[in-house]
């Protein structure tokens, strides 16, 4: 395939998996919209999301899109695959099941152990919470356990079919659990301790699961269990991958549980509100990221096995100028609308005023890391491709302890509450860019030059816009309507004045995503 075919079909796949991820993330935001309407940001809703968390870290974290087991199957078996199209053969088959036969032992003793010990750890990673709070969280911690099985089964599955460009099911499959918590909650009115939320949570993971077997039957995939994992050196590399990337990400997720004691200290509903302050920053983030990112890494995986480091640094600064001119915005918007959006979306039933601040100040100091976080997302991608794990295991590691440092700061003597966990969050993601932008060299030289000049002119742009749509925002506020109506006439206003004015800028600055956006507008 010629380089132009190879952008055109990376072009493709990247506009098929944002919209299929659109509608993956909207069904999301249903689901959290639903939630928040029957349990607020309340004792239960903390229970339930402090619970969530090691589940999560299994499904979504570790066997997501983009994450440790997605990305070992992607690496690994991408190289031994002729082409997409390809069935894959005995020694594919066999390396297969021997890599599903593992991590179900690896993950089905997790479960089990998560559930005979789920008061144990609920107890150390919220201490600081009430007892009737570790308590509830560790009756939903029981009930979602079976999750951590599923989660990097999940993962397997969701690389195998990337690497048969087949991109619509591992992004769509997440609104499956969304479809079922939405159904299971709504026909239950008087849920009054979470465990029905709990339990639909279980299920729809399972469900999740279940829709992936046609397809890899399909393609030709057999579960023939083995543990072929002697003197086997396909084996051997997803291994030499999978474990740094899976402790990489099990040590960031130790930022995560430092956040959960921190906010078990403030007032309730504060790890509510930085869980959905989280889930909001992804939905516009997430579809960025894995809209270009899952069509890219494949081609990053085969490029650096072939050793075409100058096509590596084209798609590279392709890739993350296009997220980086589109996350300016998203940034703005966030940081204009936050409020407005938040209580248009989510006040109702439990959701209460006070919730609205909360969630909106934990995302507005978020927002700050949407440069950092889809630099770092694109750059690991790159050590992956060059089957190195260990280097975003090492960064990530250090920053534990920043993370640590910046809550007791920012939290404890600043004050900052609910803001501290997510302002500490953004310079941890900021630290772990810079790091893994520095020793990538080791790798490949990469051409930031261009690619931060280019910045440089996009946040001029930025700067501009937020001042002019800043101004825009204030005058809204004097117009005296219906408070939703109020807030989707300033919604839409500020939203058309912003992407209208910073895509003019980068026009009159020449930048070619700004030429590139206006003439598909055209076309």
């Amino acid at each position: 395939m010629t380089e132009t075919n190879k952008e055109v079909s990376v072009l493709k796949a990247a506009w098929l998996i944002a919209l299929v991820t659109i509608a993956s993330k909207f069904m999301g935001f249903v689901r959290d919209m639903v939630v928040a309407n029957f349990y607020g940001a309340t004792l239960v809703s903390d229970a339930y999301f402090y619970a969530l968390q090691i589940p999560s870290l299994a499904i979504i974290i570790l066997g997501g899109v983009g994450g440790p087991f997605h990305s070992a199957a992607v690496a690994v078996f991408s190289k031994l695959i002729p082409d997409f199209d390809s069935k894959p053969d005995e020694v594919v088959n066999r390396l297969y099941n021997t890599f599903l036969t593992v991590s179900f032992i690896f993950f089905a003793a997790c479960a089990i152990l998560g559930f005979f010990f789920a008061d144990k750890i609920m107890g150390i990673i919220i201490s600081a919470g009430a007892p009737e709070l570790v308590a509830l969280a560790s009756e939903h911690f029981r009930i979602m356990s079976p999750i951590i099985l599923i989660g990097g089964i999940i993962g397997i599955y969701y690389g195998l079919l990337i690497c048969h460009k087949q991109y619509i099911l591992p992004n769509l499959s997440p609104m499956i659990l969304s479809t079922v918590v939405i159904i299971v909650i709504s026909l239950v009115h008087n849920d009054k301790t979470g465990v029905v939320l709990a339990g639909a949570t279980t299920l729809g993971a399972i469900c999740q699961l279940v829709v992936q077997f046609p397809k890899i039957r399909q393609i030709g995939y057999r579960i023939k269990p083995n543990l072929d994992i002697r003197n086997n050196p396909q084996f051997k590399n997803i291994c030499e991958l999978l474990f740094p990337a899976i402790l990489s990400s099990t040590i960031g997720q130790i930022s995560i549980y430092i956040d959960m004691f921190f906010a078990s200290t403030l007032k309730e509903g504060a790890w509510t509100s930085v869980v959905f302050a989280n889930r909001i920053f992804q939905f516009p983030v997430g579809i960025l990221v894995t809209a270009f990112l899952v069509p890219l890494f494949p081609i990053f995986s085969r490029l650096a096995g072939e050793g075409d480091l100058d096509a590596i640094k084209k798609y590279f600064n392709k890739g993350v100028g296009v997220l980086f001119f589109v996350g300016i915005p998203m940034f703005i918007l966030i940081l204009l609308l936050a409020k407005d959006g938040i209580s248009l979306i989510f006040e109702r039933g439990a959701f209460n005023a006070n919730a609205v601040v909360m969630v909106s100040e934990a995302l507005c100091f978020l927002s700050i890391s949407i440069l950092p976080y889809v630099f770092r997302d694109s750059i690991t991608r790159v050590y992956y491709a060059f089957n190195d794990s260990k280097t975003p295991f090492v960064i990530a590691m250090s920053s534990i302890g920043l993370k640590a440092i910046l809550n007791w700061l920012l939290i404890l003597k600043l004050d900052m509450g609910i803001a501290g966990i997510t302002l500490s969050t953004s310079f941890v993601t900021l630290f772990n860019a810079t790091f893994l932008g520095l020793f990538i060299h080791k790798k490949i030289k990469l051409d930031y030059k261009s690619l931060f000049i280019n910045l440089a002119k996009m946040l001029i742009a930025g700067i501009i816009t937020f001042a002019a749509c800043w101004f825009i925002g204030k005058g809204c506020d004097s117009m005296e309507l219906p408070k939703y109506v109020f807030e989707i006439v300033k919604i839409i206003i500020v939203m058309i004045s912003a992407l209208g004015i910073y895509t003019v800028l980068n026009l009159v600055f020449k930048m070619e995503y700004a030429k590139e956006l206006a003439d598909r507008i055209k076309r």
